[in-house]
């Protein structure tokens, strides 16, 4: 008995380690993160994963509320980002932050269901959802898990009404023209958001001239305080030196 105490005791230590999903955390937010909106009043918040307007098609596993939880070092930073954008009254929309590791388990899960292709005409239209992995669409750790990396656009202020997405309606591919995809309140990046198209990659030539002007002031703010893009999603940003590289988190987000 005391043999298999000991073993249980080594085992939950392990697996709280950084390099483990930190199954510690999965009860309780950690001390290191914040509610977005309790810093950035005035953000806006389109928070995809909490409804069914995401390629999942559906509400994703461990987003129990609309909310932006992010650690304190990056909402510091988007404080910045947010304060320049504000003397040309523009405003941070966010479309995700911080993301429970048992998101992107529902998000493998949804991969291998190759026939679920209910959203398949607004998503990604031209992939073939077999090659989601191969393409490097879906993987199994997200560093979003990590909670400083955060999926964003810029809207204008005030910011103009946004149609409400209803389940069932007629779907129109992402990488398609404003006006002739889903109706966002940002000024136009050329693509929706979570687009698996190559007009999302963040310097893709493809696109309009305003389009990429757009994506180069968000890019250009978001650097300018300690964020990398991800160069294959244009809203897609890690803070440089985030506090939790190596841990990736499992607490739900209520």
């Amino acid at each position: 008995m005391k043999t298999k105490i000991l073993f249980s005791i080594f085992l939950l230590i392990t697996l709280c380690a950084p390099q483990f999903v930190n199954i510690c955390a999965a009860e309780k937010r950690p001390e290191g993160f914040v509610d977005i909106s309790d810093v950035i009043p005035d953000i806006q918040l389109d928070i995809r994963y909490f409804g069914p307007h995401n390629f999942v098609g559906e509400m994703v596993n461990g987003y129990n509320a609309g909310k932006c939880i992010i650690t304190r070092e990056a909402a510091a930073a988007l404080t910045k980002v947010q304060k320049d954008l504000g003397q040309f009254s523009l405003a941070l929309k966010i479309y995700d932050c911080y993301r429970p590791q048992r998101a992107v388990n529902h998000f493998v899960q949804w991969a291998t269901e190759i026939d679920n292709t209910k959203t398949r005409e607004e998503f990604y239209p031209t992939v073939d959802k077999r090659n989601l992995f191969k393409d490097g669409y879906i993987d199994s750790k997200s560093g979003h898990s990590r909670g400083s990396t955060v999926d964003l656009t810029i809207v204008p202020l005030p910011p103009p009404r946004q149609p409400d997405y209803i389940p069932g309606q007629k779907l129109s591919a992402c990488y398609r023209p404003a006006g002739q995809r889903f109706e966002d309140n940002s000024i136009d990046m050329g693509t929706g958001f979570d687009c698996f198209h190559e007009l999302s990659h963040t310097v893709n030539k493809d696109i309009g001239r305003q389009q990429r002007i757009n994506r180069m002031l968000l890019k250009s703010l978001m650097e300018k305080y300690g964020f990398r893009n991800f160069e294959k999603e244009w809203w897609h940003y890690t803070l440089n030196n985030e506090p939790y590289p190596s841990t990736y988190f499992d607490f739900i987000i209520e």
